[in-house]
């Protein structure tokens, strides 16, 4: 070209060349012949989690004796859920069953956004309840007064505030990034881990944010540690055992969700951070269970083991099931 000659493609800054380009989605490692049928075990996972999720946004709606600070938690753990599950539904569906790798920087910051947003949101939500329990069982004469609607309301929108404004950073520090190798992810989503080792200059600072989030997660289950601590110390203060187990199990269900969230959590931060040299299809498989897991166990643990809950469903399943007329016989 003469020098005199305009050529403002060739003076594009390549940090926004690099971003222009798509980013490839990727399947199972080593499975691309069946993405069809591994979509069906997909499929089935996300109409499990959004039926049981939304039968319990919808129940506790519904029903005033559910309306409760407890149940107020609960309905904010399946509104996580679903919003987890349903951040990851476009592009899983798209590389499973349409073949469709490709996808946009803005829209893969979007879905980065929304997965990890849901994912700290649940650590957080997590947390209150861990709260709600201890409130409970050690200050039970004080329950009401503390924790009351319009408290359990300004701890939701907190949780919004905390998750949504840590988040921002990050998403502006990933567009200040150019991406001038591979742009191939190992996952059919976008997360934070995996954009990031495709950066071309030091993305130093991107990881020690990312790692400060996570250890404000590490922090809330610590939290949650402390606070089962406490709460152990006083069921063994209560002499009756019948009323120790009463006061244990109803911690038992969040105990359990608290485990299927963190577990799977640390498992993925090491992998990403550690796991270089591991199997791809090792990555894959903690991904997903730390995605698929707990939006899938959740509403089956809280329903099994909430008798308000049972009640409520299996008095709408025999209203469904009853002929006209005769639901009172159920």
């Amino acid at each position: 070209f003469s020098p005199g000659c305009s050529q403002p493609t060739l003076n594009m800054h390549p940090r926004n060349s690099s971003q222009a380009q798509p980013f490839l989605l990727a399947g199972l490692p080593g499975m691309a012949q069946f993405h069809h049928w591994v979509f069906l075990p997909f499929g089935l996972m996300y109409l499990l989690a959004v039926l049981g999720n939304g039968t319990i946004l919808l129940v506790v709606r519904a029903h005033r004796q559910l309306h409760q600070p407890m149940y107020y938690f609960l309905l904010m753990l399946a509104t996580t859920d679903l919003g987890l599950t349903l951040s990851t539904l476009p592009t899983v569906l798209r590389v499973f069953w349409l073949g469709a790798m490709e996808i946009s920087f803005p829209a893969c910051l979007i879905q980065m956004f929304c997965i990890h947003a849901f994912s700290f949101m649940e650590s957080s939500v997590l947390l209150a309840m861990a709260f709600d329990r201890y409130v409970a069982i050690c200050c039970p004469l004080r329950y009401s007064s503390i924790l009351t609607s319009a408290r359990v309301a300004q701890i939701g929108l907190g949780i919004i505030c905390r998750c949504t404004l840590s988040l921002l950073p990050l998403i502006c520090l990933l567009t200040w990034l150019p991406f001038c190798r591979s742009h191939v992810l190992s996952h059919p989503y976008c997360l934070h881990q995996d954009i990031i080792r495709l950066a071309c200059t030091d993305a130093t600072l991107n990881s020690l944010y990312g790692l400060t989030l996570v250890l404000v997660a590490i922090l809330d289950f610590v939290l949650i540690a402390l606070s089962y601590t406490m709460i152990f110390r006083t069921v063994q203060g209560i002499a009756s055992r019948e009323e120790q187990a009463k006061a244990l199990n109803t911690c038992v269900s969040h105990f359990c969700a608290v485990l299927i969230f963190y577990i799977p959590l640390a498992g993925l931060s090491i992998m990403h951070r550690y796991g270089r040299n591991a199997a791809p299809i090792s990555h894959a498989v903690m991904a997903n269970v730390y995605l698929f897991v707990p939006p899938i166990l959740n509403p089956i643990l809280y329903t099994m083991k909430s008798k308000a809950i049972c009640k409520v469903l299996m008095g709408l399943l025999c209203q469904r099931a009853a002929w006209p007329g005769h639901a009172q016989n159920c």
